[in-house]
């Protein structure tokens, strides 16, 4: 359309197998290699998921309360880092940690630390067969594990379930709650007394989740829900006993 600019046949081509992507459903982040989150650009590929506008949400309210000047946090699956990095943007003086099983994603994530200018300590550790060689409390603990059933796959689409790394999807239904349980295991040890853990859950999940915190102990667990009016973020605190 714009006569100005020189098109020639190798632009042409590589539109046109852009074009064919987008046609097959490819996520359009996976074909640029790159999304907006949280004010700032990061690399993604088939190896980390497309950071959601829930997450979002989730940073933002991990930023409106935290009251500590240096907290430390670790962000367990971080998957692109978007989680971690962002925070670490916005919290100059935190000590952030993220950790991953993947080291594809890792690899991405280390890259969009180094783009977005920021310290990041990496870890990549199992988390539900090893979590117990972290040694380090922390004053957040923030996680967004893989929560979709399996018997939902029929209802996703095609974008999502053709491209997106089903590692950090999907868990089995009768275990649909096991990287909750090892996550607040691991809070119960490693969060610091008046620390918080925040986690996006699977909307169903609320109330199993409230259930779970108060078995390990957590007080003023709460689900808050998300921009859609979906459970979808858990919180809870560990008090000075």
């Amino acid at each position: 359309m714009n006569k100005e600019v020189d098109w020639n046949e190798n632009q042409q081509d590589q539109l046109i197998g852009y074009l064919q992507r987008l046609n097959d459903s490819e996520p359009i982040q996976y074909i640029t290699g790159k999304t907006f989150f949280f004010n700032s650009t990061f690399e993604v590929n088939s190896f980390t998921l497309i950071p959601r506008p829930e997450t979002e949400e989730l940073v933002q309210l991990i930023l409106s309360e935290n009251t500590s000047a240096a907290p430390e946090i670790i962000d367990i699956g971080t998957g692109s880092g978007c989680i971690a990095i962002s925070l670490a943007k916005e919290l100059k003086s935190a000590s952030v940690s993220a950790l991953d099983i993947s080291t594809e994603a890792l690899t991405v994530a280390k890259k969009n630390a180094e783009t977005n200018d920021v310290k990041i300590s990496f870890i990549e550790l199992d988390f539900l067969q090893q979590k117990e060689r972290i040694k380090n409390t922390f004053d957040i603990i923030v996680s967004n594990p893989p929560y979709v059933l399996e018997s939902e796959i029929p209802e996703m689409r095609k974008n999502v379930l053709d491209y997106e790394p089903h590692l950090a999807l999907f868990v089995e239904d009768n275990e649909a709650l096991k990287y909750y349980d090892a996550l607040l295991s691991f809070a119960s040890t490693n969060l610091n007394p008046n620390g918080y853990v925040y986690a996006e859950i699977n909307e169903q999940k609320g109330l199993e989740m409230l259930a779970l915190a108060s078995e390990y102990g957590f007080a003023n667990a709460v689900i808050l829900k998300d921009m859609f009016s979906k459970d979808r973020i858990f919180k809870a605190q560990k008090l000075i006993h």
